[in-house]
């Protein structure tokens, strides 16, 4: 997927289908559904790629609820799920045997994909699968193209990586996008020219470098990004293996994504299972989750972002390297701000820190409590305080800041004051690398019809950008 982590203190999640985890390559957008068979509809040349697509489902032993219907109407965006009858908590929408899924190990070149699978190792992981789609989008005759016909165009996927750079610095800046979507462009033509390319060109019979081109491949990562699942590791697998790789589930990625879901993809081993969490109302859009993220992350990946206040998992950043800034700033003489390099140098060494590194805050916590606890802690010690830190490695016997280490919002309002002044001054100078002030936009939010008249893309950027400074001024008002 995207871009890599900012590290340490930042996991970014994966593909649908298992909350946060760390990921190393490209990412996202909205889904896809509707109730009967019209019928005459078949694959891609039918007038109506929905018929076709669940004419198709059938075939592939998909086992829909008739209590679900897909459509475009109704749906928040792109196509849909939406209760045709009221559904009670526990009902299964749909089961998908894992024959029905597209993957590195179901593609109809699978045997060549294993056979050069060392050739195909990347830092995402996601070669094997992007070859796969590469060859059965162009394939007249792949199995999926039923399933490729909701997509005729990928152009519709609307990734600020497929933003001109310039909107993507204005709209975004301050947010942590411009420098994820640069990684992921970086990432992307590494894979493509190194990996990618010499692979096509081994196998002139599939493929064609002059139809499977870089910006197909761009295309296909965004797809990937907005529509694959990852299936979650089992828990005694987690520290063995990496992530799973991800693949991509017809029906499942229909769903579109609030905070506030309904319903939760379920994995067997002969099948996956979408089923209710809550009963669900006739008429009302049933939603998935692609995991606990933040707008910033939903806009990166997916493409959209949620109306403030409905995203609570929606986080802001405080880069670390902007405490280093504040406490500096604070340093009265030569001999103080050798005193902050030295404990900079520190606290890189217990890994509580780092240069691209970002302290994440929460709507009601710190999410990286340890690291921002410990880096405010060491910068405000003075020196002979810090002496005596290094001398035990930055261990300390004290249960006392053991029971309160969890950063709170209360245990925040709580800091000691030169803790407090330096989260402060960090808040404000964070406050800084965004264009406008949250007044401005607050005032673009609450009038309808200036809200109105902005572009998709800028509303979108709006709530991430909003969403972020309401958490920054809400900190502000802790510590001040």
């Amino acid at each position: 997927m995207g871009a890599e982590p900012r590290p340490p203190g930042r996991a970014r999640p994966g593909p649908r289908g298992a909350g946060p985890r760390v990921v190393s390559v490209m990412a996202s957008a909205p889904k896809r559904f509707k109730g009967a068979v019209e019928s005459g509809a078949q694959g891609k040349s039918s007038a109506d790629p929905l018929s076709g697509f669940l004419a198709w489902c059938g075939r592939a032993g998909v086992e829909l609820n008739p209590k679900v219907r897909l459509s475009r109407e109704g749906a928040v965006a792109g196509y849909g799920m939406l209760a045709a009858e009221e559904l009670e908590a526990g009902e299964v929408l749909f089961t998908i045997p894992r024959t029905a899924l597209l993957s590195q190990h179901t593609t109809s070149i699978h045997a060549l994909l294993q056979e050069a699978q060392e050739s195909l190792q990347s830092q995402s992981g996601w070669v094997p699968l992007l070859l796969a789609l590469l060859h059965e989008y162009t394939a007249s005759n792949s199995h999926w193209q039923p399933y490729f016909s909701l997509w005729q165009d990928f152009r519709s996927l609307d990734h600020p990586m497929f933003w001109p750079q310039e909107e993507r610095t204005r709209l975004l800046q301050g947010t942590g996008i411009p420098e994820a979507v640069d990684k992921d462009l970086a990432n992307i033509h590494l894979e493509y020219n190194s990996i990618i390319l010499p692979f096509l060109e081994t196998h002139p019979d599939i493929f064609d470098p002059k139809l499977h081109t870089l910006e197909l491949y761009k295309e296909l990562v965004a797809f990937v990004m907005a529509y694959s699942f990852q299936e979650p590791l089992e828990e005694e697998e987690e520290d063995e293996k990496g992530p799973n790789p991800p693949m991509m589930v017809p029906v499942a990625d229909i769903l579109n994504h609030v905070a506030n879901h309904n319903a939760n993809l379920e994995y067997s081993p002969q099948c996956l299972r979408m089923v209710t969490t809550q009963p669900v109302g006739k008429g009302q859009e049933i939603f998935n989750t692609y995991g606990q993220m933040a707008n910033w992350q939903l806009l990166h990946m997916y493409g959209f972002a949620e109306p403030y206040p409905g995203n609570s998992h929606d986080t802001a950043d405080i880069q670390m390297v902007t405490l280093r800034r504040a406490a500096l700033q604070r340093a009265k003489s030569e001999a103080q701000r050798q005193l902050v390099s030295e404990q900079w140098d520190f606290l890189c060494q217990l890994e509580m820190v780092g240069e691209e590194g970002a302290f994440v805050l929460g709507w009601d916590e710190v999410l990286t409590e340890e690291e921002l606890s410990v880096t405010l802690k060491v910068l405000c010690m003075s020196e002979e305080e810090f002496k005596e830190y290094k001398e035990q490695d930055g261990w300390e016997d004290d249960s006392e800041e053991e029971e309160n280490s969890t950063l709170s919002n209360e245990a925040l309002s709580r800091l000691k004051t030169p803790c407090k002044k330096l989260l402060y001054d960090s808040v404000l100078l964070t406050l800084e690398s965004y264009g406008a002030d949250l007044k401005a936009e607050q005032d673009l939010l609450n009038n309808k019809e200036a809200y109105e008249k902005l572009s998709r893309r800028e509303q979108q950027a709006l709530h991430v950008r909003y969403g972020q400074k309401r958490i920054l001024h809400q900190l502000l008002e802790l510590v001040q």
